[in-house]
């Protein structure tokens, strides 16, 4: 009777999920899932026969981590508002901690301390601490908006310190500028004044500028950049890719430059794909993306509770944003940063944590009963707004 009970439960849980959840969004996260998998098989192979793997090395591993990345993206998609909430808290306290032992004992790659070794993982934990960071200052800040006397902006401000110092100290500027701009853009939704986003804008400047005089690799890619001098080898060689593929692609597995990229498969998998498949295959991609962020914010604007409201719009803005970058670098329209492309550039750590985030966006998205009049209200005022006009 118990079994049957269970069996009984797990089939209505499912079955609300379904009813509920938004299937264009889920759509949209299990394509590019897939998408990132077979670009791996044109992206990865080269890499691996440089360094000395068989051919089909981080293929493997990009499907190792994809089975794992789907079930955690569809287990949080089934948590409520407040799992959402405590599952973040615990797994942000987690990567904080994780982050302060990897400078001291993490592996050290190029320089920068980020990752840890777990046997067989290679874990970098800043790439898990970027999701739950959003969902707890979307907390703080929802708090503070809901009653005055809770200091929630005061402890946004602290964590988002405390963060961009380990950021920094690994070094990983680039991470930093993300969640410093996506933090940026939570507490403008969230009504901060002008004269606070005013002076937090400023503080941001200065940071850039500090960046760029305390750091050599900064100053660097900045330089070579605005100039053209200097090593630009990976970023021409990206540009020759997307040039060479024109509107419809050499062909699946017909590129050449991507055999000349040490990281066709990370952060130039963008230009891969438009030199196999094309321009338009890119566009499609990059418009992918968008839908996710424009369906994410006007799924928001729906929501009546000001933490769920705000952590949809600050999850999608860092997916969208570090997608603009790694696009933006591949099409030399930035200076050269190492980001991964979300669900398309191989990396188990960034798909995992990528993947928790679509999750957190399914949850946060779902039709709850409680938006239904507040949904009402807002096509009531809109109409009243356009019959006044």
């Amino acid at each position: 009777m118990t079994i049957a009970l269970t069996r009984r439960e797990t089939t209505t849980l499912i079955a609300d999920w379904w009813r509920s959840v938004d299937r264009w969004l889920l759509a949209a996260f299990l394509i590019l899932l897939v998408a990132g998998f077979m670009l791996s098989f044109a992206a990865s192979p080269p890499v691996a026969e440089r360094i000395g793997l068989e051919p089909f090395h981080f293929v493997k591993r990009h499907a190792l981590f994809l089975v794992p990345s789907i079930l955690v993206m569809l287990v949080t998609s089934l948590l409520t508002p407040r799992g959402v909430r405590r599952i973040a808290f615990v797994i942000l306290i987690g990567s904080i901690l994780l982050m302060v032992a990897a400078l001291f004992f993490g592996t050290e790659i190029k320089g920068a301390r980020r990752w840890i070794d777990f046997g067989p993982l290679n874990i970098q934990p800043s790439e898990f601490m970027k999701p739950c960071f959003i969902v707890v200052c979307a907390w703080l800040l929802a708090e503070k908006v809901k009653r005055a006397d809770v200091p929630g902006n005061l402890y946004a401000l602290i964590l988002l310190l405390i963060v961009t110092a380990l950021l920094v100290a690994q070094p990983d500027l680039g991470q930093t500028m993300l969640v410093a701009g996506a933090w940026g853009g939570l507490v403008f939704m969230a009504g901060l004044s002008w004269l606070w986003i005013v002076a937090l804008g400023g503080l941001g400047a200065v940071g850039a500028a500090s960046a760029y005089l305390m750091f050599d690799h900064v100053a660097s890619r900045i330089n070579r950049f605005w100039t053209g001098e200097g090593d630009t080898f990976q970023t021409d060689r990206a540009r020759e890719a997307i040039l060479n593929g024109g509107w419809l692609g050499q062909g699946p597995g017909e590129g050449t430059v991507k055999r000349l990229l040490p990281d066709s498969h990370t952060d130039f998998a963008f230009s891969v794909l438009a030199e196999e498949f094309g321009i338009l295959a890119c566009m499609a991609l990059a418009a992918l993306f968008a839908f996710v962020v424009l369906r994410g914010l006007s799924t928001a604007l729906t929501q009546r509770d000001p933490f769920v409201r705000l952590s949809i719009c600050g999850l999608v803005f860092v997916f969208g944003l570090q997608s603009i970058i790694n696009m933006g670098v591949n099409l030399q329209l930035m200076p050269a940063k190492g980001m991964t492309l979300p669900f398309v550039s191989y990396g188990g750590s960034s798909m995992l944590a990528i993947a928790m985030s679509a999750g957190f966006i399914l949850a946060l998205t779902r039709k709850r009963a409680e938006n239904r009049s507040f949904t009402d209200q807002l096509v009531q005022r809109t109409m009243v707004l356009h019959g006044a006009a």
